[in-house]
């Protein structure tokens, strides 16, 4: 089922002025209500981009991060030790 983007856009617009209320009228630092205007907005956003993507082959200029759900894994690509032949670590001087 397509979405009409226009639709879309309404919900997209609607989400962004919600999730500005509840930033405003944010109860701390981890206030459930952003969290989910967060979520309602993200969501939003991806069906408005795929509206316009499959309706008029266009995108907007946005994408949504991953998320990283582990936050205490070290980046793969980050490591600053590297095995040498012998099996012991070596600082890695390039990084």
């Amino acid at each position: 089922m397509t979405v009409d983007p226009r639709a879309a856009l309404d919900r997209l617009i609607a989400a962004l002025e919600a999730h500005y209320n509840a930033v405003v009228a944010r109860n701390g630092e981890d206030d459930p209500a952003v969290d989910d205007a967060y979520d309602v907005l993200a969501d939003a956003f991806e069906v408005y981009d795929d509206a316009l993507g499959t309706v008029h082959g266009e995108a907007t200029p946005f994408y949504l991060a991953e998320e990283d759900d582990d936050e205490d894994d070290a980046d793969e690509d980050d490591e600053d030790d590297i095995d040498d032949e012998d099996g012991e670590a070596e600082l890695d001087e390039d990084a």
